[in-house]
Parts: C-alpha cells; sequence; structure tokens
C-alpha cells in the first residue's frame, strides 16, 4: 500500500487557522491554498496539493477560511472582505516563518477570493494558482465573475477541467485574455470541478516558476 499523505501540523496564528506542513530545507519560498465554498482545509485536494509542493521544497500551509470557523454552510456575500483578510493574514503568517515568496493558491470560491485580493493589492503575493476558478454558475455563463480580471497582474496559473460545469475552457481562455499579466491555463482532461485528477507533478512544475 502507498504511504499515507502527509496532513501537516496544526497550525493557528492570528485570523489563521489550518495546518503546516514544513519542508526539510525550506528555499524561501511558500504555498498558502484556501479550499471552496463547500469544504474546509481538510479537502483532499488541498492536502494531496500541500504534500506536493512540500516535496519541492515550499512551505506549505493550508487554511480554513474565515466564514468556515463562523458558519457550516457555503460563504455570504458578507464575508468575503473577511475571506480576504484571512488570506493576507495567512501569507503574512508564512512570511514570519520565512518565505521571501508566497504562491496563493486557491480551489474555486477560495481562488476567486484570492484573485480578488491580488487585483486589490499586488504586493501581497508574488503568484497566484487557481484551481478550477468558478468563472459563473452552472447553466448562467452570462454571471461571469471577472470584473477584477483587468486589474489583475500578478502571474497567475489557471487549473482547470474539461467537463467542469463552472465554466468551460473556451470560456475560461476568452476571460483570461482580459488579464493584463502573465497568465497560463493548465487543462485537466476529463476533470470536473473537483479536479480529482488532478496532475499534482505537472501544476507544481508549472507553477514554480511563477516565483522567480
Amino acid at each position: 500500500m502507498p504511504a499515507p499523505i502527509p496532513r501537516g501540523e496544526t497550525f493557528e496564528a492570528e485570523n489563521v487557522r489550518g495546518y503546516l506542513h514544513m519542508p526539510d530545507a525550506a528555499g524561501g519560498a511558500a504555498i498558502v491554498l484556501a479550499h471552496g465554498a463547500g469544504s474546509n482545509a481538510d479537502a483532499p485536494q488541498l492536502v494531496q496539493s500541500a504534500a506536493a509542493f512540500r516535496e519541492a521544497g515550499l512551505i506549505a500551509l493550508r487554511i480554513h477560511l474565515p466564514f468556515r470557523l463562523l458558519r457550516k454552510g457555503p460563504p455570504h456575500p458578507s464575508t468575503a472582505a473577511l475571506d480576504r483578510q484571512g488570506l493576507r493574514d495567512a501569507v503574512t503568517a508564512v512570511r514570519r516563518l520565512g518565505a521571501a515568496r508566497v504562491l496563493l493558491a486557491g480551489h474555486s470560491y477560495g481562488g476567486r477570493q484570492a484573485s480578488m485580493l491580488l487585483a486589490e493589492d499586488p504586493s501581497v503575493a508574488e503568484a497566484l494558482l487557481l484551481l478550477s476558478y468558478p468563472l459563473h454558475p452552472p447553466d448562467k455563463p452570462l454571471q461571469q465573475r471577472t470584473a477584477h480580471f483587468p486589474d489583475l497582474r500578478t502571474p497567475t496559473l489557471f487549473v482547470h477541467g474539461t467537463k467542469d460545469p463552472f465554466g468551460t475552457i473556451e470560456e475560461l481562455t476568452a476571460a483570461i485574455a482580459a488579464i493584463p499579466g502573465p497568465a497560463g491555463l493548465l487543462q485537466v482532461v476529463g476533470a470536473g470541478h473537483d479536479l480529482r485528477k488532478l496532475p499534482l507533478a505537472e501544476v507544481v512544475s508549472r507553477a514554480l516558476p511563477l516565483l522567480h
């Protein structure tokens, strides 16, 4: 049987709750991972991603977004600013652990809030990783969540499944064209919104250069 994936150590700081994965030899970089609207820091995708980036030498911190600490259900628009502050505080926490460069990452809702934060303040992190960006609600392609894209200048990698109901590859490609900063797209063939077929080795190899 394969060895179990390390789950990290419980981590707590001001406005930050989650799990910390420290590499054997940190190289001055870190990744902060945020979950989607229906999940939390224990999402298997976040656990696996944190382990993969840790193996690549990054400090990896997967967090519970503030809304999840307040309620069991999905986030409410009234807590979005609090969630973005939680992301900012998480980046501050890993910088205090020695990270000079930070990759801010999020799945679905977590990624949307991360991208909005960096559109507002690009100094927060050096790079952005968006897993299954929720371009629009399923079956509502006109309700695109892209108003902040023209202000996004942080190097960004989108990772998106070809069967994601929150946006087709064609729709996402068109939306990315509005981003003035460097932005790439990694397609995951056959994957839905949960990205269960996430090719972690390729994600890591494509994301790390964004930090340089």
